[in-house]
């Protein structure tokens, strides 16, 4: 070889280290920002940027839908208060994980979806690209924030844009938009190290301002018959310490709502989770820390409230969601740790105890509940109820408080709320604000990944079937999670018959005996039938201790369940009568 020819290849070669590309450039963006696993599924135009990914030491995890995956991003992003990132393929791929986008926007959990897409002459054109969608336009509505990156010098800046929308002020959901040109521009590679931005202090502190807080301890110090509400936001916000100390100096009772059970043991004291009724209808100053007086607590009004005239205060870093039900006599504006630590400093060793009538009346009647609830948890009945199964479920917690639970469903959903105490903070992940169906593979696996601490997921058979597929990917990345299906052969029961009689079964019924643990059985996993709460304890205690992917099928009597669970009175009724 000519020495001409030699300087010829070694100056290209110069010249091709000295080039970066898009595909390059998102993932320093996502690995200079912390942000080191994604979870989504393959496909045009992203299957390169993931295998990319993952030689780059990212955590790729692929799943078998993109709801399923989206759903996974955002409650990692509710445990680590980073953006949990979703990435999906164009069109169809985007509209399912859009779903989970939405959903997390609802809930106030962190999140970027991010998704290929067509180029925008020919979407602009409607000329009728491969999953052509103007998917930028589709997103807006539904998330807190959406971008689109035409230009590779642009990634840096639009990444720490959609980071700093998904966790600042009111976390939420961020679309960004990649369309697949953008992953093979080139550029130089000193100059693309310098776009990129590693954003700081993404969620700043929001300090209330002091007459807020004065304004809110004096309403709180003229109760007779105080209540705390803790919501998930007070979960998310990572503010244990100084939540737990506000409650105890205050002495007040506080009630937590799903994901808030463990702030606060649900067995400490004050916890008043077993006298819900009692203490929303007969308080008369509500203190709201990171909960909606949305459709969960009745709006605030009605007959879950009673008639006693009610004053309200709402710590919330959302001014927008003061009086949005009714009237808020303390709004406290502000990041819900700064909050609870201005609060603090005005609660000394001169603050007026709630009267001893008030606290009694709590005590007792959540004493009373939990005991006549008591002998139904303890049932070994074959087949089993509801209260029994949650029953062996129950101890098993109590045992291992370290381990997270994740819970949806119906009558799954609301018994498991009630019945199973939490001990420690976001341990409790369920379907939040929408109360929407789905999330419990893609809820399960992420706490896994983002953990590292054993799942028990407990889920509805009707639930289960929204993204049961993901027991595959639970095998696939051999993770510590134990699915527990509440198998009564039915939404809601089943028990239902076609009144036509004819030979389609009622639209609420699955097929009789099914065996949900051969799933498991077929991607490697270990599979279980439970017929006794005393069955089903050892099966889920031995899933715990060897930390393999298991799934217990627990065999419920097809009459256990209620209509709807404890929603039921949302379902409209026909005012026709019956011919």
């Amino acid at each position: 070889m000519s020495a001409v020819v030699q300087s010829i290849d070694v100056n290209k070669a110069e010249a091709e280290r000295e080039q970066t590309d898009g595909f390059n450039l998102i993932i320093d963006a996502l690995k200079l920002n912390g942000l080191t696993t994604i979870y989504g599924v393959p496909g045009i135009p992203i299957t390169d940027f993931g295998r990319m990914a993952q030689a780059a030491g990212i955590r790729v995890i692929s799943f078998r839908h993109e709801q399923n995956a989206g759903n996974a991003a955002a409650i990692a992003g509710f445990l680590t208060k980073k953006p949990g990132i979703c990435l999906t393929v164009s069109a169809p791929g985007f509209l399912n994980g859009l779903t989970a986008l939405a959903n997390a926007t609802t809930n106030c959990f962190p999140m970027i979806l991010i998704s290929g897409s067509s180029e925008r002459e020919i979407v602009d054109l409607q000329q009728g690209d491969y999953e052509e969608m103007d998917q930028l336009a589709i997103a807006k509505p539904l998330c807190k924030a959406a971008f689109r990156v035409l230009h590779a010098a642009d990634i840096g800046i639009g990444l720490a844009r959609a980071i700093r929308a998904a966790v600042s002020g009111r976390p939420g959901g961020v679309y960004l938009d990649l369309p697949a040109k953008l992953f093979g521009q080139l550029m130089d590679a000193e100059a693309g190290q310098k776009s990129l931005v590693k954003v700081i202090d993404a969620a700043p502190a929001q300090i209330p301002a002091p007459s807020a807080v004065k304004r809110a301890l004096d309403v709180l110090r003229s109760a007779k018959r105080p209540l705390i509400i803790l919501g998930k936001g007070a979960a998310y916000a990572q503010a244990d310490e100084e939540i737990r100390a506000l409650v105890e100096k205050s002495g007040i009772p506080f009630l937590p709502m799903s994901m808030a059970k463990g702030l606060l043991p649900d067995t400490h004291p004050q916890c008043a989770g077993a006298a819900r009724s009692t203490v929303l209808k007969d308080a008369d100053v509500v203190m709201l820390i990171g909960a909606r007086l949305n459709w969960l607590l009745s709006h605030g009004k009605g007959k879950a409230w009673g008639d006693a005239p009610k004053k309200f205060i709402q710590i919330d870093i959302e001014p927008k969601e003061m009086d949005s039900n009714v009237e808020i006599v303390a709004p406290v504006v502000g990041d819900i740790g700064s909050c609870v630590s201005a609060l603090l400093e005005g609660i000394d060793g001169k603050w007026p105890a709630p009267p001893a009538d008030w606290t009694h009346a709590v005590r007792t009647k959540r004493d009373d509940n939990i005991a006549k609830m008591a002998p139904r948890l303890m049932n070994n009945n074959a087949p089993m109820d509801y209260h029994g199964a949650l029953g062996a479920l129950r101890t098993i917690i109590k045992e291992r408080p370290d381990a997270i639970l994740v819970n949806e469903g119906a009558n799954t959903l609301d018994l498991a709320r009630g019945i199973i105490d939490m001990y420690q903070p976001r341990k409790r992940l369920d379907v939040g604000t929408w109360g929407v169906m789905g999330i419990g593979m893609g809820f399960a696996i992420a706490a896994a990944i983002e953990t590292g601490k054993p799942v028990l997921a407990v889920e509805g058979d009707s639930a289960f079937g929204f993204s049961g597929m993901e027991v595959e990917t639970i095998c696939r990345y051999n993770l510590p999670v134990c699915v527990v299906i509440f198998n009564n052969d039915g939404i809601y029961r089943g028990t239902d018959v076609n009144p036509t009689g004819g030979p389609d079964v009622a639209p609420t019924v699955f097929v009789k005996g099914s065996r949900y643990d051969k799933m498991m059985e077929a991607f490697g996993g270990i599979g279980v039938n439970a017929t006794t709460p005393d069955e089903l304890k050892r099966a889920v205690n031995a899933a715990m201790d060897s930390g393999k992917p298991t799934l217990i099928n627990a065999v419920l009597d097809p009459a256990a369940g209620s209509e709807s669970g404890r929603i039921g009175n949302l379902n409209p009724q026909s005012k026709l009568k019956k011919k």
